[in-house]
């Protein structure tokens, strides 16, 4: 990567992104599992899952807490090192961020506080109302977000004006249910319940092997086994409907996953393994699954899952079309408004949305409209993401994600027969795991969006016209104030979160065998004496 301004603002912002999303997985899944345990609380009156509440409660405040000092920081980068992007979308993308700031942050802001400090001020289904809001903030304030970001894989809903250069909103309605940004919501928050799952799980297990708050571990892991079972299962599922969505929308991006250099027979199958070759075009000791992959990306036998070279193809003609957009619009700016001769804005309207492709040659040439056969060639090949790290990151968060499914489910078999303590092991196992769940959220959140590369909007804006018009220097000094600055709280919260696991959860009173409280005995006061 050359050190020029567009890597280094690249380079800033997925630090920051990918530091951010240590701590985003983990406040999604831990506010829904500790409504669980209060739900559980509520219906039962045992004192002990009130306990579990305030226990898994308080590390999960540490970490939103932490979450939001990440996330409120990034929101600067927009305007600092991307500020035509801020300029070309703002009225699309600013609009689901807008809410998601106004409602759900807001939401789990308010009712996290009345968490913390309203249990001895509430009635228990009040404060469980509570909880339960902090968990719908949570999940709605991803939603939001991921519609947002979804907009940037698949821009449906808006139109591109050549007044004022921008992209701006024709239907609302799109972009909330842009099928991108839905597939990615669910299959999101399913990994952070996974994330939380196996964050719950091996704590617990840490106490079984210790000895120590037996009965919490155990009815920790219960929940969590459960309920990381399902998730992890749902992430799965939920991945196909995305591989399905890329095959839709983001064909190149799949081709690259797959290392897939040339169209093959459908249905096509699936690479388990291999090493891809940028250079010869190739992928070196391929082992394939037949029909795996055409079943999985288009549901049928019959429809072909194109290949690099044949999508490069395609991206050549995009090129020319976009060369025709550039000319347009050059000549619609050119005049005043509401004289553009009309051939001329037919030949926007048919090429428009292949703009962005033009301004790929800028690479190699000042005015697109003078590019040579060569440079339109070198463009196309610009569209196909470094397929190595794509190729191998994906293979790992998808054996990560089987993996879950095999521990969640072993522990909720062993949590079904009462035999948690029965296999030390296993419990080991399950500590380990501990950060696995976050290696593979990285690793998804890597494919998203380092496969749709040289697009920061899908066949939109290139990446290398998005960034702010800054010097090396202040990038890098924002680059190693961020790390500094990220690196802290990172350290932070783990200090955090270890000290108060060692310290543990705190009783609230003495419980028996079943974990309900214990009520202090009375006995019959003597008579006095005569």
């Amino acid at each position: 990567m050359e050190l020029d301004i567009v890597a280094l603002s690249r380079l800033q912002f997925a630090m920051t992104a990918m530091y951010h999303f240590l701590f985003v997985p983990l406040t999604i899944g831990l506010s829904v599992l500790i409504a669980i345990m209060e739900t559980v609380y509520v219906m039962t009156d045992r004192v002990i899952w009130r306990q579990m509440t305030k226990f898994w409660g308080l590390l999960f405040g540490i970490n939103f807490a932490l979450g939001v000092a990440t996330g409120i920081t990034m929101e600067f980068q927009f305007g600092m090192n991307w500020s035509y992007f801020s300029h070309y979308v703002g009225d699309v993308f600013g609009a689901p961020l807008a809410i998601e700031g106004l409602m759900a942050f807001f939401l789990e802001a308010t009712f996290v506080g009345l968490f913390f400090f309203g249990w001895e001020k509430l009635s228990k289904r009040q404060h469980l109302m509570t909880t339960w809001l902090v968990a719908i903030g949570s999940n709605f304030s991803a939603l939001w977000i991921l519609i947002a970001n979804g907009w940037m894989q698949n821009p449906v809903g808006a139109a591109f004006n050549p007044e004022t250069m921008r992209m701006e909103i024709v239907s609302f309605y799109e972009v909330l249910f842009n099928e991108v940004a839905q597939a990615k919501f669910v299959h999101t928050v399913s990994a952070g319940y996974v994330t939380a799952s196996i964050f719950v799980l091996g704590v617990s297990a840490l106490y079984l092997l210790q000895g120590r708050h037996v009965a919490l571990a155990k009815r920790s892991m219960a929940v969590a086994a459960s309920f990381g079972l399902a998730s992890a299962l749902s992430v799965v599922v939920l991945g196909d409907e995305s591989g399905y969505a890329a095959t839709q929308h983001q064909r190149m991006k799949l081709a690259a996953m797959e290392g897939m250099w040339r169209t093959e027979p459908a249905p096509a199958g699936f690479t388990i393994v291999g090493f891809p070759d940028q250079e010869a075009r190739e992928t070196h000791y391929a082992i394939h699954v037949p029909y795996v992959l055409g079943l999985i990306s288009t549901r049928s036998l019959t429809r072909e899952v194109p290949g690099i070279e044949e999508l490069v193809v395609e991206s050549e003609r995009r090129v020319r079309s976009g060369i025709l957009a550039y000319t347009a619009l050059n000549d619609i700016r050119s005049n005043p408004p509401g004289e553009t001769h009309p051939a001329v804005a037919a030949q926007f309207e048919e090429n428009g949305r292949n703009l962005g492709y033009a301004y790929l040659l800028k690479r190699y040439i000042d005015d697109p409209a003078e590019a040579t056969p060569e440079q339109i060639e070198k463009a196309a090949w610009d569209t196909v993401p470094r397929v190595f790290p794509l190729f191998w990151s994906f293979r790992i968060m998808v054996g990560l994600g089987f993996f879950f499914i095999l521990l969640t489910g072993v522990f909720f078999y062993l949590s079904s027969t009462q035999q948690l303590d029965k296999r030390r092991w296993l419990l080991w196992v399950a500590v380990w795991s501990i950060p696995l769940p976050w290696v593979a959220a990285e690793l998804g959140w890597f494919v998203a969006e380092y496969g749709r590369q040289p697009w920061v909007i899908e066949g939109m804006l290139p990446t290398a016209y998005a960034v702010s018009s800054l010097g090396i220097g202040q990038v890098l000094f924002t680059i190693a104030g961020f790390a500094l600055f990220y690196t802290v709280l990172a350290v932070v919260e783990v200090a955090l979160m270890v000290k108060y696991i060692r310290k543990g959860p705190q009783p609230e009173g003495p419980l028996d065998a079943e974990g309900m409280q214990r009520r202090p005995t009375t006995s019959p006061v003597p008579a006095p004496a005569e």
